[in-house]
């Protein structure tokens, strides 16, 4: 099965990407070309590659758009195979510039889909646990959140952020 990941953000683009090793993948970047995908998936490139978009056409089953935003999404459609899915986990706005008539004669698809319940979940960290799927992170202290958060809003952001939770207790023991 050949996979793309549409986005290359912390949470899908990274995460799809680790998922979908199993076959043959192409992160697309729509801001910058992402050293961790390039690293991780066989192939990255930009949005606005349109020579690479045209190479591509026709050739995968299916596609994940982990993009938060709508963005004119017929030039992905079009990579699709007979038969094959674009599935957007991202952007909850109206989606944009499909041409029905293309999904119609290359019996495409466009679908949908949010995170599951608990059983699912628990399914997703089983998988995880047995092929050592994982994501890179940076373990912070409570007290840094809202330094991390400053991080967020100024894109100084390199992994995600955990917070350490054992870090709450010695924070308020040095309260008391």
């Amino acid at each position: 099965m050949r996979v793309g990941i549409l986005g290359s953000g912390l949470m899908g683009g990274e995460l799809g990407t680790l998922f979908a090793r199993a076959g043959h993948e192409v992160v697309f970047s729509y801001a910058r070309s992402e050293q961790k995908l390039k690293r991780l998936a066989r192939e990255a490139m930009l949005w606005s590659d349109t020579a690479a978009l045209k190479r591509l056409a026709n050739q995968f089953d299916l596609l994940i758009s982990t993009v938060p935003r709508a963005y004119p999404m017929q030039p992905f459609v079009n990579l699709l195979k007979l038969d094959a899915t674009l599935v957007n986990v991202g952007a909850m706005e109206d989606l944009q510039g499909i041409n029905g008539l293309a999904l119609v004669f290359g019996r495409k698809s466009v679908a949908g889909s949010v995170i599951g319940g608990v059983a699912e979940t628990q399914e997703v960290i089983d998988y995880c646990a047995a092929r050592n799927i994982k994501a890179d992170i940076e373990l912070i202290r409570v007290e840094d959140i809202n330094r991390a958060f400053e991080r967020v809003v100024n894109k100084d952001v390199r992994y995600r952020f955990v917070i350490d939770m054992a870090s709450l207790k010695s924070a308020a023991g040095s309260k008391s």
